[in-house]
């Protein structure tokens, strides 16, 4: 079968490989039917993505079809659509052994530190599979796993309805975060350098935008607080200067979100998180949040149709990242696809 892997940072390769096998404990044997392509797969590609292990076949937003179940599935059966989760725990360590599963001691992504789904089939636990809505396509359905992440972040901020949120990048991650805390809070301003996604936001729920490429972030941001400053404030841009450039403008009391996997050191100030106590908190994967995310599907309170902007087929994986490295305006979020290989 077909799969694509990173052999080292920059080196991208479509291989062929043994189509597994399900056992006792991979019990799911999935068809691929779409993947997506995220930031973190992007930073793997190129080395940047501190987590990652090579070689590693990459992929960890991850749609297929039931191909076959072993004796003790109970739940699942051939033919179901399915989204399979990227976190794999042991159970048994402190961080699990508190319900933090997706920070376990010894924690496996799969795509990141073991093989994921740029892949035809993958072998699985059952419990690791969540059956997907009617209403939502394949393709469109990949977008399940970033909001999971959109969910974990505005949970670890623990967002209410009196916060005022500032969101610090309107790409695919910032335009989750919104479409989750506009559910949970009204005042949200979201700052980007391109007019078009923030008219995007705009649309979506934002009250504010701000381009800091023509306006002063601190400025702005004081203006439309009341003068204080966020209340809470999520890094989804992951540049080198967004987190002091957050500590700046998150008033006293705040939370300050980061996201990053960027391993280079980055400037923060001991004072600003002193004198403001702010609390920095780090938000990392999800934390069992795809029942989560199906149930506002289920319930119409998520809409997650026409979120895709472009589909590649796997077999031409080196093509699709060198659009995403173009930075051309119009993506949004991109798939693979598996049809020719079917």
């Amino acid at each position: 079968m077909k799969a694509v892997r990173i052999v080292s940072p920059n080196q991208l390769r479509v291989i062929d490989i043994e189509k597994p096998s399900i056992d006792e404990k991979n019990n799911v044997l999935v068809r691929m039917t779409a993947a997506g392509i995220c930031g973190s797969d992007v930073g793997i590609y190129h080395g940047t993505n501190a987590a990652a292990t090579y070689p590693r076949i990459i992929g960890h937003e991850m749609v297929g079809r039931v191909d076959e179940i072993g004796e003790n599935v109970k739940n699942l059966k051939v033919g179901n659509r399915v989204i399979i989760n990227q976190v794999t725990s042991c159970g048994h360590c402190y961080p699990c052994k508190i319900g933090r599963g997706n920070v376990c001691d010894n924690l496996k992504v799969r795509g990141v530190h073991i093989d994921g789904g740029y892949r035809e089939f993958i072998a699985v636990p059952e419990s690791d599979c969540y059956i997907l809505p009617d209403s939502l396509s394949d393709a469109d359905a990949v977008m399940i796993e970033p909001t999971t992440i959109a969910i974990q972040s505005c949970t670890r901020a623990q967002l209410g309805k009196d916060d005022m949120l500032l969101i610090l990048g309107a790409g695919a991650l910032g335009s989750s975060i919104l479409k989750i805390a506009r559910q949970l809070c009204d005042h949200i301003i979201v700052a980007d350098i391109m007019d078009n996604k923030l008219e995007a936001a705009k649309e979506n729920g934002a009250k504010y935008t701000i381009n800091v490429l023509k306006e002063d972030l601190d400025t702005k941001l004081k203006e439309y607080t009341y003068g204080h400053g966020s209340t809470v404030s999520i890094d989804s841009s992951g540049t080198k200067d967004s987190l002091m450039t957050l500590l700046n403008v998150t008033g006293n009391a705040g939370r300050v979100m980061t996201m990053g996997f960027s391993n280079d050191p980055v400037p923060a100030n001991q004072f600003l998180i002193t004198s403001k106590e702010l609390d920095v908190r780090g938000s990392r994967l999800q934390n069992k949040m795809f029942g989560k995310a199906i149930e506002m599907i289920n319930s119409g309170t998520l809409d997650l149709n026409g979120s895709i902007s472009h589909t590649f087929p796997l077999t031409k994986a080196q093509e699709a990242f060198d659009f995403v490295d173009s930075r051309d305006p119009s993506i949004r979020k991109i798939v693979f696809t598996f049809d020719d290989l079917a």
